[in-house]
């Protein structure tokens, strides 16, 4: 264990100045307005490539977030629905932790990790979720070495608010009503 700066041993001490780097990379401020912009790379939606559910399937929506983002359909009319109102941003984050999980390679981990918290997590973020201090301070560390459970405790945060609060107003909506009609 690494104590006092004057006994640390030259393993704990170059391990203490890789964690440093880290860190800095992740919190580095944009020096100019312009790093604060973030290309627009996702493509134009296309409509679900399944079949329009079974009523029954769409019923279960209702009562399920997982059953609704495990359909495309569902999913896609979700994403408009939350598009319409301007709230996209829960999804968006959830989905690219989805995404996220399934990178092999280190590398294209850590890239993606810091995407994923500059525009999702970092204070005054582009598409900034609201995560709780405690569940930020988490995601924060994992980030430090990253793996494909370091956004775990913030999507799941995202998830209960998500199923909480969207989920009931989705299925108030125009969007779901003419659906099941």
């Amino acid at each position: 264990m690494c104590k006092g700066l004057a006994a640390l041993p030259h393993s704990c001490l170059e391990r203490a100045k890789e964690i440093k780097i880290k860190l800095g990379i992740l919190l580095q401020k944009p020096e100019t307005a312009a790093d604060l912009v973030i290309p627009y790379t996702e493509k134009a939606e296309k409509p679900a490539k399944t079949q329009k559910p079974s009523l029954d399937k769409a019923l279960q929506w209702r009562d399920s977030l997982d059953k609704l983002l495990q359909n495309n359909y569902g999913l896609a009319s979700f994403k408009s629905f939350l598009k319409s109102e301007f709230s996209e941003e829960n999804l968006e984050f959830w989905m690219a932790c989805e995404d996220y999980k399934k990178i092999k390679s280190p590398v294209k981990m850590a890239e993606k990790a810091k995407k994923i918290y500059e525009e999702f997590i970092q204070a005054e973020a582009p598409k900034e979720v609201n995560i709780d201090h405690f569940t930020k301070d988490i995601t924060v560390k994992n980030l430090v070495e990253p793996s494909p459970s370091s956004f775990d405790a913030a999507q799941k945060r995202i998830h209960a608010l998500m199923e909480k609060d969207s989920l009931p107003r989705f299925v108030r909506s125009g969007f779901y009503q003419e659906f099941i009609k």
